[in-house]
């Protein structure tokens, strides 16, 4: 990977939206251009920076762009990972409830059949409209 690789402005501007993730449709989009004129300028890019995945030409960006050192030290790398365990770990271990299922009272249905026929003056009539006065 090259670091100090003059682009020209067309290039720059591919590289910037690849780099952050748009695919080469959305690049053509985004810049009134065909898909196969951001294909071919992608290909020049690769070629010049000495690449061959997009993800490596998003890393090639950010290292160049915002100062982002190439290779970090193991033991930096380690201590940096280690910091971010740290503050994610007391989130995952306390569970928060998000992995712990909210119990619910289940839901009883009752389906009461009546069976037979009520003798006598109140019979009971199921279509009947009651009103309550």
């Amino acid at each position: 990977m090259k670091l100090n690789v003059e682009l020209s402005r067309r290039e720059t501007e591919v590289a910037h939206l690849l780099a952050w993730g748009a695919s080469k449709k959305e690049v053509a989009d985004i810049l009134f251009i065909s898909t196969r004129t951001v294909e071919n300028t992608a290909r020049n890019i690769y070629a010049k920076v000495g690449i061959q995945k997009a993800t490596e030409l998003c890393v090639w960006w950010f290292c160049t762009k915002h100062n982002v050192p190439v290779s970090l030290d193991p033991l930096k790398r380690t201590f940096v990972a280690v910091a971010l365990l740290l503050l994610i770990l007391p989130k995952e271990l306390t569970g928060n409830g998000d992995f712990f299922r909210v119990g619910r009272r289940a839901q009883i249905t009752r389906i009461v059949k009546t069976t037979g026929r009520r003798k006598g003056e109140n019979d009971y009539n199921p279509f009947e409209v009651c009103s309550y006065d």
